[in-house]
């Protein structure tokens, strides 16, 4: 199977045009780009710009025979009709084929959170003893105290940082700006990783002075710290304590969220705090502080 030429450069503009002008992340951009890849080989040589409805159609019926989860497919049909869109907007055809697909309906599944007791947990088992096992509780305890993202907190530099205000400025999906609260705990553990142990992670490979676009979190040779990284230390800790739980990046996120919400924290407080484009995004946490409500209450109320 062939690419047509004027398919394959309109998939370059489109992936531009994600990156430069919509401020997708690059996560996003590069799946964005994989579906329509796929597409557009399937096509083979026909011109991308030659398709209507029935076609578009036809191939969301070619990768049913896939088993793809339903958000797998809602993405691909959202990648379809933004691609069409933008060739719109460019004028390289006269209607959206994909604007009337029809994606399945996402499966709502309430977010997995930790309960205090259970970061608490995970954070006292991390290593400190090593420059980078202290980088890690200092990762940890910043996810924890914030809420952010695991991009965000990988893509830090010390431009960010206002510790003296226990404020960190990140930059979320669509590089939106926003302030996050750091704990005095967390503030803690980070000044004393940058002042101490930061230093030691990359030793041999001259580390450069701190500026402000350098990057906070560092691996052993200096560089920035990927967000795989991050995982694997999460992993490493709930495997070795057996805590029967998927645990990732973004449950501590959730943890946050929900934990903020069941104390009394007001929904719009919560939604800025998380860098929520939409308060219904955020609402999803009243339902998780309720069902957590319920549960306590089925276990300790004697009549329930």
């Amino acid at each position: 199977m062939g690419l047509n030429t004027n398919s394959k450069k309109d998939l370059e503009d489109f992936t531009t045009y994600l990156i430069v002008e919509r401020n997708f992340s690059g996560h996003t951009a590069k799946a964005y780009h994989s579906d329509i890849l796929s597409f557009l080989v399937w096509m083979d040589e026909e011109d991308c710009a030659n398709v209507n409805f029935s076609k578009v159609r036809e191939y969301l019926h070619f990768i049913q025979k896939f088993n793809y989860k339903k958000t797998t497919i809602a993405r691909k049909v959202a990648s379809l009709r933004t691609f069409y869109k933008f060739l719109y907007r460019e004028r390289k055809v006269n209607a959206n084929p994909a604007m009337n697909l029809n994606a399945p309906k996402r499966p709502k599944t309430l977010p997995k959170f930790l309960t205090p007791d259970e970061v608490e947990q995970i954070l006292n088992n991390i290593k400190i003893e090593t420059p980078a096992g202290y980088r890690n509780r200092a990762i940890l305890e910043l996810l924890w105290a914030t809420g952010m993202r695991v991009s965000e907190l990988s893509g830090l530099n010390f431009g960010d940082l206002n510790l003296r205000n226990n404020e960190i400025r990140v930059f979320g999906k669509g590089a939106k700006e926003r302030i996050v609260l750091v704990t005095d705990r967390a503030k803690s553990y980070l000044e004393r990783y940058i002042e101490t142990a930061r230093p030691l992670i990359a030793r041999g490979y001259g580390l450069p002075p701190e500026q402000e676009d350098s990057p906070v979190f560092i691996n052993n040779t200096g560089y920035r710290l990927q967000t795989k990284t991050i995982r694997n230390v999460i992993n490493e800790v709930v495997e070795k304590i057996n805590l029967p739980k998927h645990v990732t990046p973004h449950v501590f996120r959730h943890s946050f969220a929900t934990h903020l919400i069941e104390n009394g924290a007001d929904l719009r407080v919560v939604q800025e705090l998380l860098g929520h484009a939409s308060i219904s995004n955020t609402q999803i946490y009243t339902h998780v502080s309720s069902q957590h409500l319920k549960e306590v209450y089925n276990e300790t109320h004697p009549r329930a």
